[in-house]
């Protein structure tokens, strides 16, 4: 699984990769050969556990403060990225929050956080990537399957970000095509990470494979989009989600 060395030469920034699905994708991308910048908002220790193991594939990793809901930060991540390594070919924008509640008690500070992190940190982190991603990079986004589905109470905001996403995705990658870059946004159903724990058993009947993700498939999926063979590719959403909204 982690012997395609097809990322030789590439560097790549995973916005929101300190653990979880996040974590994950850092360990792919250096184990295809990647050197990788991450950032994380608050879990240090998460972040050089996942930098630590993305090194033993013998790939420069750094870690880097930066929460998505502050432009300022998200900016600054690149600019460290950028001063570290030189340039850049990958960006993958997985952070994200999730608050849940129904519309008529949802308290409009967590619809402005929300909104913050999970669709103006996304458009913040591809902005300040765009002068330095080199001919043919690749920006992949990470949205969610209730993009398509919604299926409990509670998660209107939470899917109503995540449809902003897919539509973005879909207009930047005609503003990027000229430039060879390519622009998708991968739509992870439910998988075992710390934000679906809480209601994994709810969900699991739901999904017709029997059973949830795990953080390494949605990571080979980016592998993929970040790979030279998915040139051709590009304002997609891609599900993978067990067959959840099949």
């Amino acid at each position: 699984m982690y012997n395609e060395p097809t990322l030789i030469d590439k560097v790549a920034l995973v916005v929101g990769g300190s653990r979880g699905i996040g974590a994950a994708i850092v360990r792919r991308l250096a184990a295809n050969g990647a050197s990788v910048a991450l950032t994380y908002a608050n879990s240090a220790e998460k972040a050089a556990e996942t930098a630590r193991a993305a090194v033993a594939h013998g790939q420069p990793v750094i870690a880097i403060k930066a929460d998505s809901a502050d432009p300022k930060a998200v900016v600054d991540a690149v600019a460290q990225t950028i001063a570290r390594f030189g340039h850049l070919d990958i960006l993958v924008v997985n952070a994200g929050i999730l608050i849940r509640g129904t519309v008529d008690k949802y308290d409009l500070a967590d619809f402005d956080r929300m909104i913050a992190t999970n669709v103006r940190g996304v458009f913040v982190a591809i902005q300040a990537s765009c002068p330095h991603l080199r001919e043919g990079g690749r920006i992949i986004t990470i949205g969610s399957n209730t993009a398509v589905r919604t299926v409990f109470p509670g998660a209107s905001v939470y899917s109503m970000t995540k449809g902003a996403v897919a539509s973005l995705v879909r207009g930047i990658a005609i503003d990027l095509a000229p430039r060879g870059i390519t622009v998708n946004n991968v739509q992870p159903g439910p998988t075992e990470t710390d934000m679906t724990a809480a209601y994994a058993e709810m969900v699991k009947p739901l999904v017709p494979l029997g059973r949830l993700g795990k953080p390494e498939e949605i990571a080979g999926l980016v592998a993929y989009l970040a790979s030279p063979e998915a040139g051709f590719i590009t304002g997609s959403s891609q599900t993978i989600d067990g067959g959840y909204v099949a």
